[in-house]
């Protein structure tokens, strides 16, 4: 089962874009904010910036993940995953509600992040010197 657990965590991260993206198109409908305009009523704004801040921070997360789990520490890789998930999930939440609110997913997700960095260097590292 831990094996598996990035390919887990791989899922969890398009629900959460789905979910921001979802969330970022039902507040563009609700306060009446015409595409391509990004501004507009603030509960719009956090909306559009959560999802936009999540995808920024799925960039650097997926490669990372990827590159723990598939150098040696995939069920490490993947609880870190879960970490990132579960911060990332936490500071969209509070970011939707008051933007000043976001500080503690987004430390926690960071953690998640910084982990599967670590996990990935290392195996990489490990992997190169060993030939």
């Amino acid at each position: 089962m831990l094996q598996h657990l990035p390919a887990i965590v791989v899922l969890l991260a398009v629900l959460l874009q789905f979910g921001t993206m979802y969330a970022a198109g039902r507040a563009r409908y609700r306060y009446g904010v015409k595409a391509p305009a990004t501004t507009g009523h603030p509960a719009f704004e956090r909306a559009f910036r959560v999802q936009m801040n999540t995808l920024e921070a799925t960039l650097l997360f997926l490669p990372t993940l990827w590159l723990a789990a598939r150098y040696g520490f995939p069920a490490w890789a993947g609880l870190a995953g879960l970490v990132w998930i579960a911060g990332r999930v936490w500071y969209a939440l509070a970011y939707l509600k008051d933007a000043g609110k976001r500080g503690g997913g987004y430390l926690l997700g960071s953690i998640g992040w910084a982990a599967t960095l670590l996990l990935g260097v290392v195996g990489l590292g490990r992997a190169l010197l060993a030939g």
